[in-house]
């Protein structure tokens, strides 16, 4: 077990002060701390299992021991959370036409993708262990990065549509409390709006009897998650295997985003040396959850929020919050209690959380004064975009290519094709700066 020095008299956090990653409070305040950082990601972890099909004990299981290798893997330097990474929802669906997965066939295929997708990622890792990483700056410039995370979110906007017209108007309270709990509070409350509308929502389903609770009841206290293995001899799984590539890219930039963040709150650029170590370690998370049916994973930023509002970057509070969720994982009553959740919620929480997404990509534009006044920047965005929205699709053999593939190959080859002729043209095109932090998908939304 590692072991940390303690900060102060163990009790409280002095006026410009943080615990560092190496550091902690007494066990008692690290113990609260850790529960907040599984608030924190409970929902937007709990989310994707919910809108994919995926088990939900068994993705609580392999967030909570992704967190602990995360730990182990960065020698216990990089405080984070790995929990369920949105970027997987749009492709894991494509295993049943974009809705959510209802076998364990199904399931099985959409593993292989996230199980290859764990395993280029921690290929990644190792490449930026070996020589930095200016590469990925030089690949995904904002414009492109931007796009990418953004095209993500809008091609699910079909999705959040047809569970929402299912049940208008449960859909439109959700919407509205999701709304109004972000507008209204602010700080840990705000951060977790999206949580908040759902339980509104489900108690409101609740109330006017549209919740079916007969599985719920029959289901254990506790008992092993429900496992599951990828298809790896299924054609139809490496046929959709394609949707899945710019999931990485989407990772990639999560994670060095979330180093860099930690690094400049913490006040500490030697943090900034991990991100092969955490890209490793996200790789190893996420190859491990699609080896028995886990979600793939990524790091939070809810808990990054956690930190900046207690200013506490101690890695032992995640060292407790991984473990809490490795236990809440053997409740199947817990899994249960959120499959019941109607369609009408997840239509009106989707409809806000996927154009979250797209505000996120945007967000990175308007961070980075990205200049749309050139065309190759104007054409890198819209292109993309359209090929997103509107479902794009192209089938070559045994592959399937939907609009994220093509979205996201548009956008790194106009880029990149338009500044290679300006270029040559010499007209003296820039290389579109660094890449920025943005965050995770699953609730940040990651």
């Amino acid at each position: 077990m590692p072991v940390w020095s303690l900060h102060g008299n163990g009790r409280n956090v002095g006026p410009g002060e943080v615990v560092k990653p190496d550091e902690r409070l007494a066990w008692p305040a690290t113990i609260a701390i850790g529960a907040q950082h599984v608030v924190a990601m409970f929902g937007a972890t709990f989310l994707v299992p919910i809108l994919t099909g995926f088990p939900v004990t068994t993705t609580l299981l392999f967030s909570g021991v992704g967190t602990l290798l995360f730990l182990l893997l960065t020698r216990n330097r990089l405080p984070s959370y790995l929990g369920s990474s949105f970027a997987f929802i749009a492709p894991i669906q494509a295993f049943n036409g974009g809705k959510t997965l209802e076998t364990s066939e199904q399931i099985g295929q959409a593993l292989v993708g996230v199980f290859v997708a764990g395993v280029l990622l921690a290929g990644v890792g190792f490449l930026v262990q070996a020589v930095g990483t200016g590469w990925i700056e030089k690949l995904m410039p904002p414009v492109v990065s931007g796009a990418i995370v953004a095209l993500i979110g809008l091609n699910l906007a079909p999705v959040a549509w047809q569970n929402f017209q299912v049940q208008p108007v449960l859909g439109t309270v959700t919407l509205v409390a999701s709304i109004l709990f972000a507008v209204l509070f602010r700080g840990f409350l705000g951060r977790v709006s999206i949580f908040l509308g759902v339980i509104v929502g489900y108690l409101v389903a609740a109330v006017t009897n549209q919740i079916d609770f007969a599985s719920v009841e029959q289901a254990a206290w506790f008992g092993l998650p429900d496992f599951h293995l990828p298809s790896f001899a299924d054609a139809t799984a490496w046929g959709l295997l394609p949707m899945f590539i710019p999931v990485v890219l989407v990772l990639i930039a999560e994670n060095v985003g979330h180093v860099r963040g930690v690094a400049t709150m913490t006040g500490d650029p030697t943090i900034n040396r991990r991100t092969g170590r955490a890209l490793l370690a996200d790789g190893v998370a996420t190859t491990l959850a699609g080896l028995f049916g886990g979600s793939g994973t990524t790091t939070y930023g809810e808990n990054i929020g956690v930190m900046a509002a207690t200013r506490v970057y101690s890695t032992a509070a995640y060292w407790v919050a991984g473990t809490i969720a490795i236990l809440l994982s053997f409740s199947p009553k817990i899994g249960q209690l959120f499959f019941s959740i109607p369609p009408g919620v997840l239509g009106g929480v989707t409809t806000a959380l996927y154009g979250l997404i797209g505000v996120i990509g945007i967000k990175i534009w308007v961070d980075n004064q990205v200049d749309f006044s050139r065309p190759v920047n104007q054409y890198t965005a819209a292109v993309a975009f359209v090929i997103a929205i509107a479902g794009f699709s192209l089938t070559w053999g045994q592959l399937q290519f939907g609009g994220i593939v093509l979205g996201t190959f548009a956008a790194l080859t106009i880029y990149h094709g338009g500044n290679a002729i300006a270029r040559w043209r010499r007209t003296g095109a820039d290389d579109g700066g660094p890449i920025v932090p943005i965050g995770q998908l699953g609730g940040d939304p990651q």
